[in-house]
């Protein structure tokens, strides 16, 4: 974890089933199934892959009497499993009969997440929009307000273009867009908070598809309220173009201390995983030193001295390994996710690098002597050779892990800690 302490924006604090979303918590990891909620094992299954990859709160579609059917079945499942992940129901154009004719579906979620933009029309909307805030009520749930780009409410822009056609100077498309989707947000949680609900329940989002669109938004949105706020470009892309603009976006709101709760939205590759979106949202704010969730490994890119796909293949291999292990490590080896690793490709910086992580292998570039020395908080503690090398290694962490992070390294800290403590004073 980074020293640089980066000040959040100040929020209320808002309860999502066992977790909270505001800026006294750390910044929340959200992700969201893709399967059809109507097959119950298969949704619980996906959920309980994202809980174990690291999401604090899954979102399911529930769009339809057969969906909504299932949510009780899902949640009873994922109990069975040990899982107690905040199940989110994603509403549209059906909401209000879905949360009147389930009631066991309105009870087995922790949030319900409504888009004003398609929830309906004129005076439908607002019964609609209200018979939901009062199911929340009813229920104590928290309400996630999302309002999107491709299904911003038009009657609000279509005033608000009015509005600004009448100016002497009128503002560009774009920033009447823009005004249009933070209005929606906060004339809706008014709405919310006139009916009844509580402003301690309320969570915004207003996402488009663009970088600058959507930092713009959010800057402005931080400035008018003090709801927290979940962060994620609304259609993000796939593999690298997804990842790049996502990470883009949201460590420039986050950087200034906006955003609460993160969404990747990556689209996944044809039979991909979908626990990727979750690794992402992981990495960007471990790599921002924001939280800590895997150990990290370093690696080098790789260069002409590097000709081996040795140090590749042992620095994919220990980075896989660290992540299939952390469901475990987290509960029996707490602060196991702040260690370094190092995986080097040659001698120019790889015992430098390896002194530098909490464990590291330098491994021979081409034309070197064929060893590995292996560094242990910046001691050299022996030196690997042969062709078992990436098993002698993994090995060499998972004893590390226990010794340093089980209760004997524990109880070795603390007594560190106490000891630089007492020379303080």
């Amino acid at each position: 974890m980074s020293d640089v302490l980066i000040p959040r924006r100040q929020t209320r604090q808002v309860r999502v089933g066992n977790v909270w979303v505001g800026s006294d918590h750390p910044v929340l990891v959200q992700s969201m199934t893709n399967t059809d909620t109507a097959d119950a094992e298969g949704t619980a299954r996906q959920i309980f892959e994202l809980w174990r990859a690291g999401s604090e709160a899954v979102r399911i579609t529930v769009n339809s009497p057969e969906a909504a059917a299932q949510v009780a079945t899902i949640k009873t499942k994922l109990e069975n499993w040990g899982c107690k992940v905040p199940i989110v129901g994603d509403f549209h154009f059906n909401g209000d009969r879905l949360l009147r004719d389930y009631p066991d579906c309105a009870e087995a979620l922790a949030k319900y997440r409504i888009n004003p933009g398609n929830v309906g029309k004129g005076s439908k909307r607002d019964e609609k929009f209200a018979y939901m805030v009062e199911k929340a009520i009813e229920y104590d749930k928290a309400v996630r307000i999302g309002v999107n780009w491709g299904s911003l409410d038009q009657a609000m822009a279509t005033r608000l273009m009015d509005e600004n056609a009448k100016l002497a100077q009128p503002l560009p498309v774009e920033a009447i867009m823009r005004e249009a989707l933070i209005r929606s947000a906060l004339e809706s949680a008014e709405q919310a908070i006139g009916w009844g609900l509580s402003a301690d329940k309320i969570i915004l989002s207003c996402k488009v598809s663009h970088v600058q669109d959507l930092i713009a938004v959010y800057r402005d949105l931080a400035k008018r309220c003090d709801f927290p706020l979940h962060l994620g470009l609304t259609e993000a892309g796939m593999g690298s173009k997804g990842i790049v603009a996502s990470s883009a976006a949201l460590a420039v709101l986050l950087q200034e201390g906006i955003g609460d709760t993160v969404r990747i939205s990556l689209t996944p590759e044809p039979g991909g995983d979908r626990t990727k979106e979750v690794i992402v949202a992981q990495e960007l704010l471990q790599t921002m030193g924001l939280r800590s969730f895997t150990p990290l490994v370093t690696a080098c890119p790789g260069c002409g001295r590097t000709t081996s796909t040795v140090f590749q293949e042992l620095a994919r291999d220990i980075q896989e390994f660290l992540r299939v292990q952390m469901p475990v490590w987290r509960e029996a080896y707490p602060g196991v996710e702040e260690m370094k690793v190092a995986v080097m490709g040659c001698v120019v910086n790889g015992p430098g690098e390896s002194k530098l992580a909490d464990i590291g292998i330098s491994l021979p570039g081409t034309g070197e002597v064929p060893v590995c020395p292996v560094y242990v908080d910046g001691e050299k503690t022996v030196t690997l050779k042969g062709d078992h090398v990436a098993v002698e290694f993994q090995a060499i962490v998972e004893d590390y892990v226990k010794t340093r992070y089980g209760e004997d390294g524990a109880k070795r800290r603390q007594t560190s800690s106490k000891t630089i403590s007492l020379k303080a004073v």
